[in-house]
């Protein structure tokens, strides 16, 4: 049976190289050695997924390298998720994802749902291109407690604004937190139009989401 270490090795490296095959081998071999399966969903697959990013920031891989590398983990997701235990959020909580009117890049907001999904938030996946008033009135169907909202292009990310201008219109802004994220969108610029985080990465939302969860929960007012 392989190491520890060389299961690891290897998950990250299909990962990386996109091979859904030896993606889902090496997460069998992690379940056989007993290794943790949420751990390795989001912190290996996170630093996979990481050094994905960094070859498409330097044009070493394209849009359909980071495909198949999701694809990739969502192949070893697939095989490890009867297996996570709970280091599940301490305050479940319903998250509204999408990737914003007008844009159809759902790689991020996908990755993002299979790290919030590991870490037991409830995620209601509006898909791509969704109109605006859509996130309102997901969120104010489910009572969710987060909405995160994706764009990939500088002239879809208006929508954002938008968007949480719609949740301030109709009353309910101190309900909800809103993260956002996509290529073009920096910390400086979301908290600009009133967001309350940018995750740097898909594993980092993770921490950010349970981090603004637990906050809006001490805030008696933000009850639906």
């Amino acid at each position: 049976m392989a190491t520890r270490e060389e299961i690891i090795n290897g998950f990250v490296k299909a990962i990386v190289d996109g091979d859904e095959v030896a993606a889902a081998k090496w997460a069998n071999e992690a379940v056989a050695a007993k290794l943790d399966a949420y751990e390795l969903v989001t912190k290996y697959g996170g630093d996979a997924m990481s050094v994905v990013n960094q070859k498409y920031e330097k044009k070493e891989y394209f849009v359909p390298e980071v495909l198949c590398s999701a694809n990739a983990l969502n192949a070893a997701v697939d095989v490890l998720t009867p297996y996570m235990k709970a280091d599940k959020t301490a305050v479940p909580a319903k998250v509204v994802l999408g990737v914003v009117e007008g844009d159809i890049h759902d790689i991020g907001k996908n990755l993002v749902k299979i790290m919030l999904s590991a870490a037991g938030f409830n995620v209601i996946d509006l898909g791509k291109d969704v109109p605006l008033a859509k996130f309102l009135e997901t969120a104010k169907d489910n009572k969710a407690e987060v909405v995160g909202m994706s764009a990939l292009m500088s002239t879809t990310m208006p929508a954002m604004k938008r968007v949480i201008d719609m949740f301030a219109q109709a009353g309910v802004r101190n309900k909800v937190k809103i993260i956002v994220g996509g290529g073009p969108v920096t910390e400086e610029w979301a908290l600009s139009i009133g967001a309350d985080a940018r995750p740097h990465d898909a594993s980092a939302a993770v921490g950010v989401t349970k981090d603004l969860v637990a906050k809006l929960k001490q805030d008696p007012s933000s009850a639906w």
